[in-house]
């Protein structure tokens, strides 16, 4: 038997139709006052509100009604809105305080006052109307009123839920900074589960703090906290994540050696901070960190990979400067091959036989055993993908150091396809625009970089940006390369240590181009050389012909930057070096340089850093 489905379900449509046809006029009222509200209509919206609200009255509704009335200074029917509301919501002290705050607008302030002390009171034991009613005064701006809330919802609780964090934010708007962090911290104690909302928060809280004082009290309070209850060993990790995100790796080390102990971590969290403050250029806490899980001995699951670390991390602090010696350089060395002698050659030494292949390439011109020791490297079992590419840039480098640099743009290139939208391979992509550039080809060089513009490495994206700008600078309307590619290749000479040869391709360059726009930048590479070479008076002449006639250039806040460094660490004049460092941050305040430059302002003044 066919049944008819239309037929079937005809009553319950017509039900349907019936309850929907008067919903559907209050959306429409509802839709047609909010258009009059958004357009601050009030007197035409007041009236389809107040349509609405009897035949409905959710708090949407009731809200944008009694602020029309507001609006208008219809204070008597705001009065017996409110109160109808009071009447019909006897547990929501919430709209005692619109009461209160009605009567403040009539600049009735002891009856507003009566009526927000009596919303605090009439409180009940609810987490979630506390929370509501604090809200309403926090809209109302009676931030008082909003804590009195929260501390009485507090006792009222009793210990179930306590507002730290929502205490806490009263207080950041009071700007009782400390009363702020106490609430965080009693989160913490009580749950060690809230330490990373805390620290975020803290974060965002402490990110403007120039002079430095809510820092201060950051730390302060935690210390105190760890001496009232050394047990609490979640005060002490925070403490180390605040120490490393004031970039005091230092204090982080001291604290983190605390945890270690107490765990039994075997220095996984100690390799971690060296590994923070060796990326930081403060080797030597990165140093004290690897030397520190060594000691625990070779039957630490951390000691070769401390032993790798900390060898490489030796040669980046040896390098950093052009302080060393021959003997420290073959001091090094040694200790490279003691190492590799102990622990031997596989998949966990790999990262120390890569650091040695730099440091023999570029420190010690034995271009054919780094390649040697990087083709061995690349042929190992059980090393990740990313690693080998790692090793095939490193390698490709050590070939354009050496002059074959044709199989140097066939590395990069392998891995640039290898790891096509991985930042290592946007790493490759601006070593082979840079390998074009050094070989004159500039508009195919360019035409990568502003590739790499977007990259989603910084460091890739601000190099492409730099060395766009210089090609796009000085290519010249008539598209003549003669002066770009002068200096391209005293680039190129200098990559490879071959100094004397850059200097004087720079000087051809500036006797024959002395008014072109790349000039600035050859004395830049001029003044690096002698600053290799030690002469640091010649370095400082240069830098400071190059603010002298190219103040306003790209070059400048270089030259200003650089010639202060010396000042401070070469020549140990701080007078002159807070000079120029401060002169850099008013001249130049959106360099990159700027606050670097404020915070050694700051230190050879003698402020307090934290």
């Amino acid at each position: 038997m066919k049944i008819n489905i239309n037929y079937l379900y005809l009553p319950l449509i017509i039900v349907l139709l019936v309850i929907a046809a008067p919903s559907k006029a209050q959306t429409n009222d509802e839709q047609m006052a909010m258009e009059y509200f958004q357009n601050h209509d009030y007197d035409k919206a007041v009236i389809l509100f107040e349509k609405v609200y009897n035949k409905n009255p959710q708090q949407g509704v009731y809200n944008n009604y009694l602020f029309c009335l507001m609006e208008q200074r219809d204070f008597n029917n705001a009065e017996k809105l409110i109160k109808k509301e009071i009447k019909r919501n006897p547990d929501y002290p919430s709209y005692i305080v619109d009461l209160g705050y009605l009567y403040k607008q009539q600049n009735m302030q002891d009856k507003a006052t009566q009526q927000y002390d009596k919303a605090v009171k009439s409180l009940p034991q609810n987490q979630a109307i506390i929370g509501i009613t604090a809200n309403t005064f926090i809209q109302k701006h009676e931030i008082d009123y909003a804590l009195q809330t929260y501390v009485a919802g507090k006792k009222l609780m009793k210990g179930v839920y306590a507002f730290h964090f929502e205490l806490a934010e009263v207080y950041s708007a009071k700007q009782e900074f400390q009363k702020m962090l106490d609430e965080y911290f009693d989160a913490i104690a009580e749950n060690d589960a809230y330490k990373v909302n805390v620290q975020s928060m803290m974060q965002n809280k402490i990110a403007n703090d120039e002079k430095g004082d809510k820092k201060d009290m950051v730390r302060t309070s935690l210390l105190r906290r760890i001496q009232k209850d050394p047990e609490k060993y979640v005060f002490t990790e925070v403490l180390v994540w605040f120490f490393i995100q004031q970039k005091d790796f230092d204090g982080a080390l001291t604290q983190a050696k605390a945890l270690d102990k107490r765990f039994n971590e075997e220095g996984a969290r100690i390799i971690q901070i060296g590994d923070l403050s060796a990326s930081n250029l403060d080797f030597d806490v990165a140093i004290k960190a690897y030397q520190y899980v060594i000691q625990k001995g070779p039957n630490s699951n951390q000691y070769v990979l401390a032993r790798v670390n900390l060898l490489n991390t030796l040669s980046k602090k040896i390098t950093s400067n052009d302080n060393y010696s021959s003997k420290d350089l073959g001091d090094l060395e040694k200790d490279y091959f003691i190492a590799l002698n102990e622990l031997g050659r596989n998949a966990s030494t790999a990262p120390l036989i890569k650091g040695l292949a730099h440091f023999e390439a570029f420190y010690l011109n034995k271009t054919d055993s780094a390649q040697s020791l990087l083709e061995d490297v690349i042929k190992m079992q059980g090393l990740s993908p990313i690693f080998i590419g790692e090793c095939k840039l490193e390698l490709g480098d050590i070939l354009l150091f050496k002059g074959d640099i044709w199989e140097s743009t066939l590395l990069y290139s392998q891995v640039d396809l290898d790891f096509k939208h991985n930042p290592l391979g946007q790493e490759a992509k601006f070593k082979n625009a840079k390998w074009y550039y050094y070989k004159g080809e500039f508009q195919y060089s360019q035409s990568m970089l502003d590739i790499l513009k977007a990259a989603t490495s910084d460091l890739i994206s601000n190099d492409a940006m730099n060395l766009s700008l210089l090609i796009s600078d000085n290519i010249g309307e008539d598209s003549v390369f003669d002066a770009l590619s002068l200096y391209s290749q005293a680039d190129l000479l200098l990559y490879q240590n071959r100094e004397e040869e850059s200097l004087v391709m720079m000087d051809t360059l500036l006797a024959r181009f002395p008014s072109h726009s790349i000039v600035p930048y050859a004395y830049y590479q001029k003044s690096k050389i002698m600053k290799r070479k030690g002469k640091t008076m010649e370095a400082i002449a240069l830098y400071q012909n190059i603010l002298d006639k190219y103040a306003d250039g790209i070059m400048a806040d270089d030259a200003l930057f650089d010639m202060a460094d010396l000042y401070e660490n070469k020549l140990k004049d701080t007078t002159k070096a807070m000079e120029l460092y401060q002169k850099l941050m008013v001249k130049y305040p959106a360099s990159v340089y700027t606050t670097e430059a404020r915070k050694r302002y700051r230190t050879l003044r003698g402020d307090v850093l934290n």
